[in-house]
């Protein structure tokens, strides 16, 4: 038998505290099993050493499996599964075991196993997912945490879940947005490249007696016509060549950074690009602070979610104004990409003692600016690829037609 010094949570009159004592087991498993008999829910167990020092249970002996990385969606599974379980009384290993059985992802499965073990093992649940920063990301660690240290597991998990499916509408939203114009410049480039390599050759030896007659634009579509034909490889290897480049370009700081300046010069794109930043920012701040976490660690998490460098920077800027006292409106008031509106809220909420309920109003503002300007491009793209595919189909036309108009007036 040996003393297990534990950490767990204690429901009362509908409130729920954390708890520290020793209880005797023969192992780990035995002591979490008898902590739960005493109507807790056990966090972390240590085992007393014979030197009388605490002994996390066979934490550096711990195998950390590597698991594949998960999509937003299978996240949302888990992390809805997981409160609807945990909401029910299921405990967390019996919880990932049931996901570990029955989810319907081979990464859920694997995921929910690899958990399972660590905790059994003496981990709590915020440590284990820790050491896996790159599938669940620092927010939701965080987050969980912040849930877990406060005995409020079911609410964090619910604000995970609605964050996250937030993440993946705005995500759907923007994408939903361009999809549309993408797919019709690759159609008007397929159609383009056809009439090129098989339209135009058919017509090359009546072209021929034109001789100087020949307009220039058709001149042009023939020889390029036939370049294509004979040299078609050219066509994947540029394809291939231009994400490459637009890949290395992300990945490159310094290319990032002044394309991410010059996207922010460009109305109808800032517009979107800030209002899609924010919201996330904004939406991650709402819940971190609900969860209990402080504005400056709410800021950090947030600050996660920005994806545009001169953004992110300035955000930066103002975690360190807030660790020198500042307040949090205070010091986003001189950011010029942060709509007044939102920090004149903050400074509201600030100086009432409602900041968590000021961040909720912040959120369905840009949320509200999102959608506007989600339907503004929307209703920019129509007209804008009629432009686009009307001047192609008359460049087109003018180059086959107007010589064979010319040919029958002479």
């Amino acid at each position: 038998m040996g003393i297990f010094y534990y950490k767990a949570v204690k429901e009362e009159n509908n409130e729920k505290k954390i708890v520290n004592g020793k209880i005797k087991a023969a192992n780990a498993r035995e002591a979490r099993q008898e902590i739960k008999n005493l109507g807790f829910i056990p966090l972390n167990v240590y085992e007393e050493t014979k030197s009388g020092n605490k002994k996390e249970d066979n934490k550096k002996n711990i195998k950390i499996v590597k698991l594949h990385k998960l999509s937003t969606n299978e996240k949302i599974n888990f992390t809805s599964t997981f409160k609807l379980l945990m909401q029910s009384g299921v405990p967390v290993v019996e919880s990932l075991v049931f996901l570990e059985n029955e989810a319907d992802s081979a990464k859920l499965r694997e995921a929910a196993g690899a958990i399972k073990t660590q905790i059994l093992a003496g981990s709590t649940y915020s440590e284990t997912i820790a050491r896996y920063p790159d599938i669940f990301g620092h927010v939701y660690i965080g987050l969980t945490k912040a849930g877990e240290d406060s005995g409020e597991m079911e609410k964090t998990l619910s604000r995970l879940e609605e964050l996250l499916e937030k993440q993946e509408n705005i995500k759907s939203r923007v994408i939903g947005a361009l999809i549309y114009p993408v797919f019709v410049i690759c159609l008007a480039i397929a159609a383009l490249m056809i009439m090129l390599m098989f339209v135009f050759p058919a017509f090359k030896d009546m072209f021929n007696n034109l001789g100087d007659k020949l307009p220039i634009y058709t001149k042009i579509c023939l020889q390029l016509g036939e370049f294509l034909k004979a040299y078609w490889i050219i066509i994947p290897i540029a394809i291939i060549a231009i994400v490459g480049g637009v890949y290395c370009t992300l990945k490159n700081e310094t290319t990032k950074n002044k394309l991410d300046e010059l996207l922010l010069k460009i109305p109808i794109l800032k517009d979107l690009l800030v209002a899609a930043n924010l919201s996330n920012f904004f939406a991650v701040m709402q819940v971190a602070f609900d969860a209990g976490i402080p504005v400056i660690d709410c800021l950090y998490l947030g600050n996660i979610t920005i994806t545009n460098s001169l953004l992110n920077k300035e955000l930066k800027k103002a975690s360190k104004k807030i660790q020198t006292g500042q307040r949090l409106s205070v010091a986003l008031k001189n950011i010029i990409l942060i709509p007044k509106m939102m920090v004149f809220l903050l400074a509201i909420g600030e100086q009432s003692g409602r900041l968590g309920e000021m961040l909720n109003q912040c959120v369905i503002y840009i949320d509200r600016k999102l959608d506007k300007v989600i339907d503004t491009i929307t209703k920019m793209i129509e007209p804008l690829m009629l432009i686009v595919i009307g001047s192609m189909v008359l460049f087109l036309a003018l180059s086959l037609y107007l010589p064979i108009f010319k040919s029958y007036e002479m």
